[in-house]
């Protein structure tokens, strides 16, 4: 692989700055959510990268139609990968650190090899049995079994991680769902679905956090705004077609194996701009789940090929 990057450096470093972004973005969902009531905070989201992936997502449908059968699933996959997956996210990482929440999301291509065993009936080995349950162990230890045990857990930050873990469940009911559908459609069109279904969904709760506090938009600073902008332009656009284009050129068991710079990208940036700290305990469980994800996903390439595709 080695050869390969100095002699095609450039889908390489697509890769690296796809991962880098998706790292970066739970600090900043954490910082931004300090401005942004949750619900408008993703509807403004999805909303402007529904406008900016308009003018492809029409290009993409005048080569191919889209058959009315297959809607209830686009608008299904909708549902789970941007109105439950953030939802549960924004939720989530408001009341837990990100660093927990960058490990806890490694849990998604376990959790996708075992929903394709048990609904698609795909092969599974051994191995990736042993890695998942590594990983799950791995997400009890930073969710906070110890502390359950201990009587000694906080509710909040419990519930921000049950949260996180909910938030990549959906994600992975969501890809499960879309496996057959990106058979027959470009990702893009997909996900630009996607973001049109949260945009529609989530407009009734975004009103109600404006009804019952109008003030919070006279609130929001420029920090408040770079923050929606990053999260619009970069890690819903801008990293999901780095991703595609290094992945186009390399492979998928390439591509997934920079998966882990978000969890350091997202632990360097939380010590040094939110202050947060790791713990023992902390290093067990990311140790777990690092182990767990690279042996759940074992000669599993042809299945997550997809998984993350549809990244918002």
């Amino acid at each position: 692989m080695s050869s390969q990057i100095f002699k095609s450096p450039l889908p390489y470093l697509a890769l690296i700055l796809a991962h880098l972004i998706w790292g970066a973005n739970f600090v900043v969902a954490k910082v931004t959510l300090q401005e942004f009531p949750p619900m408008s905070l993703a509807f403004l989201r999805f909303a402007f990268a529904s406008l900016l992936l308009a003018p492809f997502f029409f290009s993409e449908t005048r080569k191919i139609k889209i058959d009315k059968k297959d809607l209830p699933k686009l608008i299904a996959i909708g549902v789970f990968i941007t109105v439950l997956n953030i939802t549960f996210f924004f939720e989530g990482i408001k009341r837990t650190t990100a660093i927990d929440a960058s490990v806890l999301t490694l849990i998604i291509p376990m959790l996708s090899v075992l929903l394709g065993w048990w609904f698609l009936k795909e092969k599974v080995y051994l191995v990736n049995l042993l890695g998942i349950v590594l990983g799950l162990l791995g997400a009890l230890t930073i969710t906070g079994l110890p502390q359950i045990l201990t009587g000694t857990v906080s509710p909040s930050a419990l519930l921000g991680n049950v949260l996180v873990i909910l938030a990549s469940i959906s994600w992975v009911i969501g890809v499960t769902i879309s496996k057959k559908i990106l058979s027959k459609y470009p990702s893009l069109v997909v996900t630009a679905i996607a973001f049109m279904v949260g945009t529609i969904a989530i407009f009734i709760p975004a009103s109600l956090e404006y009804f019952q506090n109008p003030g919070w938009i006279n609130q929001v600073t420029m920090l408040g705004i770079l923050g929606l902008t990053f999260m619009t332009l970069l890690s819903s656009i801008s990293a999901y077609f780095l991703f595609e284009w290094g992945l186009a050129k390399t492979s998928v068991t390439i591509a997934d194996l920079f998966q882990y710079i978000e969890p350091m990208m997202a632990t360097t940036l939380a010590v040094l701009i939110l202050g947060e700290s790791i713990s023992s305990q902390f290093l067990v469980g990311a140790g777990l789940i690092a182990v767990g994800a690279f042996l759940g996903t074992l000669a599993k390439e042809a299945h997550h090929r997809h998984y993350k595709a549809h990244r918002v």
